[in-house]
């Protein structure tokens, strides 16, 4: 199979997924969204009046925020490949009582944007799904106005340990094989990685930073809803029906060891990754 066809099938998988999951996106136990978010908004600090494009919006999580940063004379523009999710973000946004967001089914390695528009362009937790992290970073920058800043977020190679290693070991047994070498948020390595692809792009004045935005969860079917409500649930299609109850099972047993009087602690490091075209 060549390689444009390779990424076709992969952005295919990705939109699949991301249909499935959108009605459960919004779980409370997968509120390191909208914290991760917030510390991006913080990050970032949009000027008010801004236009902000938001890569891989989901359910609007940092859409939101944007919006309510740059006041009523700004705009912010949300893409996504999952028209499930665009329908959960237009939905919150609404429920936010926000007129200011605008929402597009679109690639996000091949945006229909005109040049140097946007002051601002942001993605959290979705560049990793992209095929061509590069490119997508070299078409954000394209769009992206002399001066303006790009930036970005990314799990730690801790987040979500030790019940995602676990999850993983625990598959193959189950019928699920699992593709070779770096997968999902295992793409982007280190703050180190995250450096060189934004100077790649042709980005200035980078900074990183590791942030840790964790919590504890009730107990371990909450973990659960976070395999469940996620990309992870991918994974789970591989299993026949018949023995999801026994992977359940077998996984939680070893989860709810983890529990401590506080609950389930779940790791959600995550890096911060930000640049600044030359220019402007």
């Amino acid at each position: 199979m060549s390689a444009a066809a390779n990424a076709k099938q992969h952005k295919q998988a990705v939109r699949e997924v991301f249909e499935r999951v959108a009605a459960g996106y919004d779980n409370p136990s997968t509120r390191f969204f909208p914290f991760c978010a917030d510390r991006l908004t913080d990050f970032v600090r949009p000027r008010p009046g801004s236009r902000v494009l938001d890569v891989a919006t989901g359910s609007g999580a940092v859409a939101v925020p944007l919006a309510q940063a740059i006041g009523a004379q700004g705009r912010v523009h949300g893409i996504d490949i999952s028209p499930a999710m665009l329908a959960r973000a237009e939905a919150n946004a609404r429920k936010m009582g926000l007129d200011t967001i605008d929402l597009h089914e679109m690639d996000a390695e091949r945006l229909d944007f005109k040049a140097n528009y946007f002051h601002y362009v942001v993605c959290s937790y979705g560049l990793f799904f992209l095929p061509d992290m590069q490119a997508a970073l070299n078409e954000w920058t394209r769009v992206l106005r002399p001066g303006g800043t790009l930036a970005f977020t990314c799990f730690e190679e801790s987040a979500f340990q030790p019940m995602l290693e676990h999850f993983l070991q625990t598959l193959p047994a189950f019928g699920v094989s699992l593709p070779p070498g770096p997968v999902g948020s295992q793409r982007i390595t280190s703050l180190h990685h995250c450096r060189e692809m934004l100077e790649a792009a042709g980005l200035e004045r980078i900074q990183t930073q590791v942030v840790q935005l964790g919590y504890h969860l009730g107990d371990e079917s909450q973990w659960w809803e976070i395999i469940a409500n996620t990309a992870m649930q991918a994974l789970l299609q591989q299993v026949e029906p018949s023995r999801l109850d026994e992977l359940r099972r077998s996984h939680l047993d070893y989860v709810a060891s983890l529990k401590t009087a506080d609950g389930l602690w779940m790791d959600v490091q995550t890096r911060f990754a930000l640049g600044v075209k030359p220019g402007g």
